[in-house]
């Protein structure tokens, strides 16, 4: 049993099938089964029912999958306390990556109390998607990254705190008046989109989805912040992240209502970063500020 074998059977577990996990690992899918077929061989039992249509667990492999998971945080670890030994500089280079909503509405503040605390260390943030930040953190461009709901076999990643997609609207929109409401009646106000394709957008769209409506979409625009200065000009309604509209929210400025026979639109704030890469001492730093920070919003 090799940890490569493990990562392997981690990705084709988490992707359901050999294809998805091949593109992941930036594999060949001949390499994929290799190490799957290697792996049932140490072992002595088939990990995977495949069929035509999908690749799922065996009771094997499901008794497997939480023992892989201990497998490769260990791991992590052994590699972080032995890095840890090695002598720390007061100055350094802390590089990140992050989802641009997180960018401007989290980082701001964290990074300035990181500097005043660290003053000799330069920071780099690099902004992209959810993909572009794990791709970023696989190919060691970045120490860290932060981004939505995000897992794959050759990263650790810890859940921050949730930031739910809240339904919010101007004080004076006649929609705010009521606090709580059914989706039928918000099928027809006014509500505003944001970034089409984007896990936000695909979420709002299934809540209507899934229920058999059709959202009335006055506008649609290109990022949170747009979105949000629409719904201040009371042009439409909107669900955005938690995050971005704190202040609003918390100053009267916006006002939030909930829908109350639909599922919350959860998402978790995830921080990630490379099972394969111990963490500089910069980046342990920032780390263990970030997780108090979040903590106390």
């Amino acid at each position: 049993m090799q940890i490569d074998q493990i990562e392997t059977f981690l990705a084709v577990a988490s992707y359901g099938g050999f294809h998805r996990a091949a593109q992941a690992l930036r594999l060949s899918q001949p390499a994929v089964s290799a190490r799957i077929q290697m792996l049932e061989e140490s072992l002595g039992a088939k990990l995977f029912i495949r069929t035509k249509t999908q690749v799922t667990l065996s009771l094997a492999g499901k008794a497997l999958r939480p023992h892989a998971e201990n497998l490769l945080r260990a791991v992590s670890v052994a590699r972080q306390a032995v890095h840890e030994q090695q002598p720390a500089g007061a100055s350094g280079v802390l590089s990140i990556a992050a989802g641009l909503s997180i960018s401007t509405y989290l980082l701001p503040d964290i990074l300035k109390k990181y500097q005043s605390l660290h003053p000799a260390v330069k920071v780099s943030v690099r902004s992209g998607n959810s993909l572009q930040v794990l791709k970023m953190v696989l190919d060691g461009e970045v120490d860290l990254g932060l981004a939505r709901s995000l897992q794959h076999p050759e990263v650790e990643t810890e859940s921050l705190r949730d930031d739910p997609l809240l339904f919010v609207g101007h004080p004076r929109h006649p929609a705010t008046s009521r606090r709580k409401l059914k989706l039928r009646d918000v099928e027809p106000l006014p509500v505003i989109f944001y970034d089409r394709g984007s896990s936000d957008w695909t979420l709002t769209n299934g809540l209507f989805r899934r229920a058999g409506l059709l959202p009335n979409v006055v506008l649609e625009v290109e990022g949170i912040e747009a979105c949000k200065r629409m719904v201040l000009r009371r042009l439409g309604l909107a669900f955005l992240p938690q995050l971005a509209v704190t202040r609003e929210l918390d100053s009267g400025k916006l006002r939030a209502m909930q829908i109350t026979d639909a599922e919350p639109l959860h998402r978790s704030l995830d921080v990630i970063r490379s099972r394969r890469k111990p963490l500089e001492k910069t980046a342990q730093r920032f780390l263990d500020l970030l997780r108090s920070a979040t903590r106390a919003r």
